[in-house]
């Protein structure tokens, strides 16, 4: 089903001739310390039917997986672990993973590395990286500030660790930190990316190999949410499905992400020492959407910063996706999903405004 560009986004006003100068964005942190502030500028309010809706009071709980299972050498332990992994992305989209064997000071240290990073002045680090979504290092406020009409309650840093490395020269622990991090959790992925071919009835090795995954993109984003006077009327950004694969993520203490389950809202706290996965949009496209990408946002609060850090595992940049071809051989279950390589996907979610699984509707096949 192709979508119409949003209002206001550089793909609906092909017929501008002057385009607006672009505008003055100040980081969200700058802001969020302006001295005596109690109310927050229009452009970061959003629409209250749109985006807030009630919070749903579920007690059901998200899924857990035990990694040590999933690589246990134990057929029968395996297995199990296997079925309920496949469990997980069919029913929730979301799971903790614990006993993933990435050590706890290392989790500590890339968030510490991170925040010192956010604490660097306004004009360093505006002075790094660039613009295009597939620049190395960028970092910005909201989630595209030239595009968006509304902007997101958040500063971001995005900074690509694989096949190629990358890291800012400030601060200086920064790099080692995340060579480590960036190393140990691309494992632990790529593990759960086996045990996610695997539970769709594919070869263990399928993704891995089929969409290149030796070369596959692996990019660190922190994100910044400051506290906020008015939590109610902003957002830290808004609902939106994830690119690639698999994301895991980690915080700080303080909560905010909330998950679409079964039509409504559920706030998500993590097991401490554990990662939150979610699968991306690539795995539903590669399931022919046996499984699907899940609906998340990010809300804030007016009392604690909280910093998250997501670290997305997609494809190589070449790879085209499209859906299993085992998964598609019976005439009664074409493919619902146009092939489309990785990189022209990226390309078109990041640079366009943040909404919903718009980008993921486009290269939907008969809607």
């Amino acid at each position: 089903m192709a979508t119409t560009a949003p209002t206001g986004s550089p793909l609906s006003q092909p017929s501008l001739t002057h385009p607006p100068p672009p505008r003055k964005v100040t980081t969200v942190k700058a802001l969020s310390e302006s001295p005596g502030l109690s109310s927050i500028p229009s452009i970061y309010t959003f629409p209250k039917q749109t985006y807030h809706e009630p919070v749903s009071d579920t007690k059901e709980p998200i899924p857990t997986i035990d990694f040590s299972l999933l690589t246990s050498s134990h057929p029968g332990q395996r297995s199990k672990t296997i079925r309920e992994l496949g469990k997980a992305c069919r029913n929730w989209g979301f799971f903790m993973v614990t006993n993933h064997g990435v050590p706890e000071r290392m989790m500590k240290a890339i968030i510490e590395v991170c925040r010192e990073f956010f604490e660097l002045p306004e004009e360093e680090k505006r002075g790094i990286g660039g613009k295009h979504v597939l620049d190395p290092i960028r970092f910005g406020t909201s989630f595209n500030e030239s595009v968006d009409e509304i902007l997101c309650w958040r500063d971001y840093v995005k900074i690509f660790q694989h096949p190629e490395f990358h890291s800012p020269k400030k601060p200086p622990s920064f790099r080692e930190i995340a060579l480590e991090y960036s190393k140990r959790v691309r494992l632990v992925a790529r593990e759960i990316i086996r045990g996610i071919s695997e539970s769709l009835g594919l070869e263990k090795d399928y993704i891995d190999e089929t969409l290149n995954l030796e070369n596959g993109l692996q990019l660190i984003a922190a994100n910044l949410y400051p506290p906020c006077p008015r939590p109610e009327l902003a957002m830290g950004l808004p609902p939106h499905s994830d690119h690639g694969l698999l994301t895991l993520l980690i915080q700080n203490q303080i909560g905010g992400l909330q998950v679409q389950h079964k039509g409504k809202w559920v706030n998500i706290d993590p097991i401490p020492n554990s990662f939150l996965a979610n699968i991306g949009d690539h795995i539903e496209i590669l399931s022919n959407g046996k499984y699907k990408s899940v609906l998340h946002r990010a809300v804030v609060n007016n009392r604690d910063e909280r910093i998250s850090i997501a670290v997305p595992h997609g494809p190589a940049l070449d790879a085209i996706v499209s859906p299993a071809s085992k998964l598609v051989e019976n005439v009664g279950n074409p493919p619902a999903y146009g092939a489309m390589k990785y990189k022209e996907y990226l390309e078109l979610q990041q640079g366009t405004m943040l909404n919903g699984k718009s980008c993921l509707e486009r290269i939907r096949n008969g809607d």
